[in-house]
């Protein structure tokens, strides 16, 4: 079948913006065949849009599974009270339902332009919709403990859990799979031991510096954290505060993971990531503004990561923390508090970045000859609205 050309006011390739004109040059499978610069086509058909074209977007982090939570929890509560509700509802809804809405969850991504996902599991949930979904997803099996004694049951747990995505093996779509750390104050020092041994050469994602209490329990073990533990029944008699920042305390308990992505980052100081630079180059940090602002008001301290030339991805969190997993609107939340930051930058966060952050990037993200990252047609520099031109659902080459 013959190529389709199409070219837009704008288009951005996943880094920058294209020189005004350029063409792309699809093939019938939506892959990239060629990038023309302005008048070097011939006597064709190039298809024109008004507004900007732009590769898939990159969710870099959401929790598929509790898809069922939407609108259950209310706004501004802080995050404490946040996790108090989710321990408290997300399982007094049938499967049907839950099912329900990760498959709605699952189509509205994908409607948003959404074409891989770093996804956060407890569970097996997801297991039915993976292969099917027609994304690239890589699965962050969470595991939590804070007692040292029950670290090993704590893990073992997990490692089933993770057995079961271990058996979808990569098709048309990278299908992956990691062992990774809910959050520093939600697990021991032994259990982060037992994810750096297994995770060897893995991804690693960790909720990272949410809270000013998660500072407060590492610095001196006050805070809000103390009564929320209590109230759950978990033991923290054993938890000895280091003094220093949560991230400054975890970081080298994950010394040989491959690359690291630290997730909202709310409360992360200039100090924590010269740090966590000196720990590893091979780390990114994924906003996830629009969760930021559902949970406790704040937004992320864009401007000091940015000063500091860190990786910036983007991730929606949950529609348990979310009205929509979109990253459209996460763009739109950085704009409305960070003005002064380019477009251009917003998408190579929302793109290049995220393919980058979780290994994908030889497929999507980008523009270039081979790949098959979606297409994406932004109605206009307001960034009010998208569609989607072609979706990521070839093969890998």
């Amino acid at each position: 079948m013959p190529h389709t050309f199409i070219s837009a006011d704008r288009i951005h390739d996943g880094k920058n913006w294209l020189p005004q004109g350029s063409v792309l040059e699809i093939t019938s499978s939506g892959h990239i065949a060629g990038m023309h610069a302005p008048d070097t086509i011939p006597d064709i058909n190039v298809q024109t849009y008004s507004g900007i074209l732009c590769p898939g977007f990159i969710n870099a982090h959401t929790h598929l599974e509790l898809s069922h939570l939407k609108g259950e929890i209310p706004e501004a509560t802080g995050l404490v009270a946040f996790v108090k509700a989710v321990v408290k509802i997300r399982s007094q809804f049938s499967e049907s339902m839950k099912q329900e809405a990760l498959s709605k969850a699952l189509s509205d991504m994908k409607a948003n332009g959404i074409v891989a996902v770093g996804d956060i599991a407890n569970t097996a949930d997801m297991l039915p919709f993976r292969e099917s979904s027609k994304l690239h997803i890589q699965t962050f099996v969470e595991v939590l403990g804070l007692d040292p004694g029950k670290a090993e049951q704590s893990f073992q747990f997990a490692k089933k859990v993770y057995d079961q995505y271990q058996t979808q093996q990569e098709n048309h779509f990278h299908l992956r799979q990691s062992i990774v750390p809910h959050a520093p104050y939600s697990v021991s020092d032994k259990l982060f031991g037992l994810i750096n041994d297994f995770g060897t050469g893995q991804l690693i994602s960790v909720h990272n510096q949410e809270t000013e209490a998660e500072a407060q329990w590492f610095k001196d073990k006050t805070g809000a954290f103390p009564d929320f533990f209590n109230q759950l029944g978990f033991a923290t008699e054993r938890f000895m505060p280091s003094g220093k920042s949560s991230l400054q305390t975890y970081l080298p308990w994950l010394s040989k993971s491959a690359q690291i992505l630290l997730v909202h980052n709310t409360c992360t100081g200039a100090e924590d990531i010269s740090f966590a630079h000196e720990q590893s180059p091979e780390i990114f940090y994924c906003l996830c503004p629009m969760a930021n602002w559902y949970i406790e008001r704040a937004v992320p301290p864009v401007g000091r990561l940015m000063a500091a030339g860190v990786g910036i991805c983007l991730g929606t969190d949950s529609l348990s923390s979310n009205h929509e997993l979109n990253i459209l609107c996460e763009i739109r939340q950085i704009r409305e508090h960070f003005p002064e930051i380019p477009l251009e930058t917003l998408l190579r966060w929302a793109t290049f970045n995220g393919a980058q952050a979780l290994n994908m990037s030889d497929c999507v993200g980008r523009f270039e000859k081979g790949k098959a990252p979606g297409i994406i047609h932004l109605r206009d520099e307001n960034t009010t609205g998208a569609n989607v031109l072609f979706p990521a659902e070839m093969p890998l080459n």
